[in-house]
């Protein structure tokens, strides 16, 4: 800014009643318009100005609305969820409630699951995970986001080849764990690195809560 422009400036700044004495000017002043080459007052541009950020307000407004019935929705489904695991009368009725609300309600296409509690033993489910897997899930936190399957888990879908891209490893039993919840898709935008796991985690805790009734450490 040139010396002469900031005098201006800090005049205005310290008159600001200037523009009440000399309402005049505001009509006289002309100044670019931002988004053409011609030229209006002073007042027309700063309601040009005024619509912008209104616009730009009201796009984050909508955002925020959008953002907020994603959550009411994922909130509804976690809570349906919720509802058929604790009606469920057997393991075996937890585990097809689980699978069936995360593929159909959750629009999840590919569910695995892996527990070395005691159990029905006969299931898939028990089938021992390598020690690093183990390891792996025990460490877990926080669901972790990986573009690729982790350890032997591609294994655990119970298909071949699956052409998966992206997946979401939830652990089970934060004090004391016993299992692994993977979910995955063809899809690699479906579970990315800078998702929030927020909902990820309150399903975890919430699959943990249930698991426990029929597992023995």
């Amino acid at each position: 800014m040139q010396p002469e422009s900031r005098q201006v400036l800090q005049y205005l700044r310290e008159h600001p009643e200037f523009f009440d004495t000399h309402a005049e000017a505001l009509a006289e002043i002309f100044v670019p318009h931002p988004h053409g080459g011609r030229a209006i007052p002073i007042a027309e541009r700063q309601m040009v100005t005024l619509r912008d950020k209104n616009r730009a307000l009201e796009d984050k407004l909508l955002e925020l609305v959008q953002y907020g019935q994603e959550n009411d929705a994922i909130i509804a489904r976690l809570h349906r969820l919720a509802l058929a695991v604790m009606d469920a009368r057997s393991l075996d009725a937890l585990l097809s409630a689980l699978y069936f609300n995360l593929r159909e309600d959750f629009a999840v296409p590919h569910v695995a699951l892996r527990l070395w509690a005691e159990g029905a033993s006969l299931r898939p489910e028990f089938g021992p995970p390598s020690p690093e897997a183990r390891v792996f899930a025990e460490s877990l936190a926080a669901p972790y986001i990986s573009r690729n399957a982790l350890f032997e888990s591609a294994q655990w879908f119970g298909e071949d080849e699956l052409p998966l891209h992206s997946f979401a490893y939830v652990g089970l039993g934060a004090q004391q764990p016993f299992g692994m919840l993977v979910l995955a898709s063809e899809d690699e935008g479906r579970f990315y690195p800078e998702m929030g796991t927020v909902h990820l985690q309150r399903l975890g805790e919430l699959a943990s809560a249930a698991l426990a009734r029929w597992l023995r450490p």
